[in-house]
């Protein structure tokens, strides 16, 4: 395809009822985490080049019909660019997108303050839809829906007109998102779930039964990095990509509406074409592909046990995360998906929260949560041989 003039280009695109919202989402929405410099300080000094890469794909993505628009204040950047893009670079009429944002404040006070300044850079006067940015752990739940907190303070703001609908976006265990969606306190959720990782299937079937919107979180790089594939793994989702494969897998369960994707090329928009129409459930090809790929795991050893029995091992390690790192390694050939996650331990505290292997932790495993016969410290050492990158 000629990306030099995409006038020439007719985009395909497909609307889900997101929850209680009412609102008829875009099924995949335009994430905002991944523009130039967008990490680097300070937030509201933006480079040309950052500006003209979101002006190009705020354009090309309403063009797609791409309606819903996400960041976060800790995006850093971020807001600031959209802010900027979306009234004055572009003018674009504010019922033509919705909007999206986060934070994770920790008291009534902070909640109001920082929703008032992202307001301000956003340079709106409603958000569509706020999250409460990162209810990780149990903890982090309580403390965000404390009475007097920051989510009763969210809600306050709902009905003042100020936010349309209160969610929250989460990297935690299954248990403590399960938790969070029975508060009852909540619109909508961001989680993790994608062909390589099902563990929050659970947590969709409770939203659903909740009427709660159900965003994907970065479904082509943490789903498994599907924009750069291994080429076993693209033989074995072929003639779909792995990224069009894995999006259509996503939206065939009907408790999904919107999957996240970090487009900021003219290139990042040509695999959508593959996407639709999304059959939910799957077509018979689609189903045929799914095949193919279950099978790989019942050919390495002991590749199928996932290791949530074991999950908040004393040992400090996170086993899951390890033994699936292990898997989509020595299944799929995605080697390198596992060195970039697995190199994130130790650093992402409860975003990605785990240790790497030493002797010491090796002997503190519980292995009365193992089932007789699988060599999990075996596993795990043998992953961390071949995935870990010493600094």
């Amino acid at each position: 395809m000629d990306y030099s003039n995409m006038s020439m280009y007719r985009p395909q695109m497909a609307y889900r009822r997101f929850g209680k919202s009412n609102k008829a989402v875009s099924v995949i929405t335009l994430g905002g985490m991944r523009f130039k410099h967008g990490w680097d300080d300070p937030r509201h000094e933006i480079p040309e080049d950052t500006l003209a890469q979101c002006r190009q794909t705020v354009s090309l993505a309403l063009e797609q019909g791409i309606n819903l628009i996400e960041t976060a204040y800790g995006y850093k950047k971020s807001e600031t660019v959209y802010g900027r893009v979306l009234n004055e670079e572009l003018n674009i009429q504010r019922d033509r997108y919705f909007l999206m944002t986060k934070g994770n404040p920790k008291t009534a006070d902070e909640t109001r303050q920082l929703v008032e300044e992202q307001l301000e850079t956003l340079q709106t006067d409603y958000f569509d839809f706020y999250g409460w940015h990162g209810i990780n752990n149990l903890e982090l739940l309580e403390q965000a829906c404390a009475p007097g907190g920051p989510v009763e303070t969210l809600l306050q703001l709902k009905e003042e007109g100020v936010i349309g609908h209160v969610g929250f976006s989460t990297h935690a265990p299954l248990q403590v998102i399960l938790k969070a969606i029975e508060t009852d306190l909540f619109d909508f959720v961001n989680l993790h779930y994608y062909y390589f990782f099902q563990r929050n299937e659970p947590a969709i079937a409770l939203a659903q039964q909740k009427d709660m919107g159900v965003f994907i979180i970065s479904p082509n790089d943490k789903g498994g990095r599907l924009y750069s594939p291994p080429p076993k793994l693209e033989q074995l989702t072929a003639p779909l990509s792995p990224l069009q494969w894995n999006a259509r897998f996503c939206l065939s369960n009907p408790g999904v509406h919107t999957l996240s994707f970090g487009l900021n090329e003219p290139e990042h928009f040509h695999p959508l074409d593959g996407i639709f129409p999304a059959p939910s459930p799957l077509s018979a090809d689609d189903l045929r592909i799914k095949k193919l790929l279950d099978k790989q795991v019942a050919q390495v050893p002991y590749a199928d046990f996932d290791g949530y029995a074991m999950e908040n091992d004393p040992s400090g390690l996170n086993i899951p995360e390890i033994l699936r790192f292990r898997k989509l390694w020595k299944c799929y050939d995605m080697k390198a998906f596992g060195e970039y996650r697995y190199n994130m331990f130790q650093e992402k505290s409860h975003w990605f929260p785990g240790q790497f292997p030493t002797k010491e932790n090796l002997q503190q495993i519980d292995l009365s949560r193992c089932p007789e016969g699988i060599p999990v410290a075996k596993l795990i050492r043998e992953t961390h041989e071949g995935l870990y990158r010493p600094k």
